[in-house]
């Protein structure tokens, strides 16, 4: 499971193989056991099995088998850095935005000028 791939073609259940398979990998480098791994994130063994072989997880239980792991790493790329747009400095703003607005883009506006 090595390969380069775009994994935004991966459909939801080769995603959860690929994460069961990054557990199941990064478990066995750690010389720990299904039992022992099990355990310490509170789960049952059979759940953990079904996880590696790429079953459905919570995201409570993946944060628990990733801390247990020492893999929290893997989910820094959810960390966001905040960054104010030119147009928001010069109006003095300092928050970022909060939501997001419907303004229609020129590009996807499928309506008909008469041109």
């Amino acid at each position: 499971m090595n390969n380069i791939i775009d994994i935004n073609v991966l459909s939801d259940k080769a995603l959860l193989q690929k994460i069961g398979y990054f557990i199941q990998q990064t478990r066995i480098k750690q010389n720990m056991t299904q039992n022992d791994l099990a355990k310490k994130a509170t789960i049952s063994r059979s759940m953990l099995s079904l996880i590696e072989r790429g079953d459905n997880i919570s995201l409570v239980n993946l944060i628990k088998i990733l801390r247990i792991l020492d893999a929290l790493y893997v989910l820094i790329n959810f960390d966001i850095t905040e960054e104010l747009s030119p147009i928001q400095l010069a109006k003095g703003e300092k928050q970022p935005r909060k939501r997001a607005s419907k303004i229609s883009n020129p590009n996807t506006d499928t309506e008909d000028l008469g041109w």
